[in-house]
């Protein structure tokens, strides 16, 4: 176990380049059990998630190697086991996305229940609903659920909620069945877009990438390719709210702009302004936060929602950046019940928060903000309240700082080059 030891109120300054999108990179690990080729993928973030979907992969009898500190070139032409490793997938949420692939692959899978972050109920119900209808039979067990297809074929699929997970499982398994697969409410966030993509190169035939509605004509013969992951935009918008509490002027090396659009309209309501430079995202030192109100002085509201609405996974980071502009918001999380209580830690730094149930929470601005003791409950938790600890005065200590590695590749690295103190400790 290790912890961080933070001093606070330090200005940060200069260039940074995002890692690659972990929620883009784990479903495209899983989908090169699609084929017996080999598979390149550029710009894979090294961190935990990556490891354990790997670590699954090759106790199925894959292959793989790192020919680069974020380059690895994976073979899964001896996969033969259709049970994947109960204690790998606890650790990990997006092991559920074998589902799909391993349907296609085996036309068999048993599947322990997946880890995770506790945030809330997360259902499978979209999973197995989209796999039911393309042929597969699926069972839950105690401790399992066993999957099995003696044919998949394509269908009309309309999902009962734009799970981002469910749609990629419906997409790997799609891409294989005979016949032709529509998928209406379809997730398309950019990481859906970037598995679509890479599917693409391998030899599927999907069109309507980056809309709700996809049509994916199947085909068995799928070859290896080599894939570039994108850069991560909840990176991106987590390093822009640190420049803004810090007072910082930051660049952000080579984003996808379109990636950041409700992004960065949603941080200007908190008085985050950024500029896109030639592929890069700049923000100024020394801006004056100031809540942005609605018409007649009203109180703006912060929801989230499916892409392209303001992403769940920056909810802790904006909630974060709104202790430090001057004015009332309030934060409706309608996704998950369980990631507003991360606020607790907030309150107790000094933040003026009013959590008014587990999914709404009104944040009053600007708060000085003093060191603390902290745990990471979540990646994303973990993340604002590592970046609360960098503008709050004096020193904190954050403590299970592996869910804050889970999506942040050597995250203190990053900002240790950017004039921050961060120290990586082992507990005592």
């Amino acid at each position: 176990m290790e912890k961080f030891v933070i001093q606070g109120a330090k200005r940060l300054s200069g260039s940074v380049r995002p890692g690659g999108s972990k929620n883009e990179a784990l479903p495209c690990l899983a989908a090169t059990l699609l084929t017996d080729e080999e598979i390149t993928l550029k710009n894979v973030p090294r961190i935990n998630d990556v490891l354990v979907m790997l670590k699954v992969m090759e106790d199925l009898g894959g292959w793989h190697e790192w020919v680069g500190e974020n380059t690895v070139k994976i073979r899964n032409k001896n996969v033969e086991k259709t049970q994947l490793n109960r204690e790998l997938c606890r650790q990990v949420r997006a092991s559920i996305l074998f589902a799909g692939s391993m349907l296609g692959r085996m036309e068999e899978c048993e599947l322990p229940p997946p880890g995770g972050d506790v945030i809330g109920r997360r259902r499978l119900d979209t999973h197995f609903l989209a796999l039911e209808a393309l042929g597969a039979k699926i069972e839950v067990l105690e401790d399992r659920f066993s999957m099995k297809s003696d044919k998949l074929e394509g269908t009309n699929i309309f999902l009962d909620e734009a799970s981002v997970t469910g749609t990629e499982n419906a997409i790997m398994a799609a891409a294989v069945a005979q016949g032709r697969t529509t998928i209406r409410n379809a997730a398309c966030e950019p990481h859906v877009q970037g598995l679509c993509r890479m599917l693409t190169s391998m030899g599927a035939r999907i069109h309507g990438i980056g809309t709700n509605i996809l049509t994916i004509e199947g085909t068995k013969g799928l070859w290896g390719c080599e894939h570039t992951i994108g850069p991560d935009y909840l990176e991106v918008g987590s390093l822009a709210g640190l420049a803004a509490v810090t007072n910082s002027e930051l660049t952000i090396e080579d984003v996808v702009a379109d990636d950041l659009r409700m992004i960065r309209l949603t941080f200007e309501k908190l008085g985050v302004h950024m500029e896109l430079r030639d592929g890069d995202l700049y923000v100024p030192a020394d801006q004056p936060l100031r809540v942005d109100y609605d018409l007649n002085d009203a109180i703006p509201k912060i929801d989230d929602a499916p892409w392209p609405a303001f992403p769940t996974d920056l909810m802790s980071i904006a909630i974060t950046v709104a202790t430090q502009s001057q004015g009332t918001v309030l934060f409706f999380e309608k996704m998950f019940e369980g990631r507003m209580f991360f606020v607790d830690s907030l309150i107790a730094m000094g933040a003026r928060i009013v959590f008014c149930d587990p999914h709404r929470v009104v944040v009053v601005g600007p708060s000085q903000l003093y060191g603390s003791t902290l745990e990471s409950p979540d990646v994303r938790a973990g993340m604002a309240l590592l970046i609360a600890a960098l503008c709050a005065k004096g020193e904190s200590t954050i403590y299970n700082v592996r869910q804050i590695d889970r999506g942040y590749e050597r995250i203190e690295e990053k900002l240790t080059s950017l004039g921050a103190e961060i120290e990586r400790l082992p507990v005592e």
